[in-house]
């Protein structure tokens, strides 16, 4: 198992619309195309990120696979209208809470 490890400050005029984002869009497409969010943690208090999420796939191929497509690529560009600083790698999945 290979994970996706993201990160991203959300815009404070966009708060909102991201939670609708998220819950409506980005997290079933993620289960689409084959990644099984795993964890997300928003920080309230602390430097940056705000958020950092992961989702986990069967095995590296799949996630190359899914970062080169052109749906990774417009949901990437929607999620960064309600974010900032947004991070993303590929690490090989352990138990629990990876940064």
């Amino acid at each position: 198992m290979y994970k996706l490890l993201m990160s991203w400050d959300l815009k404070p005029e966009k708060q909102a619309e991201y939670v609708e984002f998220l819950t409506q869009e980005f997290a079933p497409a993620l289960m689409k195309m084959g990644i099984r969010p795993t964890d997300v943690w928003y920080a309230v208090y602390g430097p940056s990120p705000r958020v950092r999420a992961g989702g986990a796939a069967e095995d590296l191929e799949t996630l190359e696979r899914i970062l080169v497509s052109t749906e990774w690529q417009r949901l990437e560009e929607n999620l960064l209208t309600y974010v900032t600083n947004l991070h993303r790698k590929i690490v090989i999945a352990s138990g629990g809470f990876q940064i």
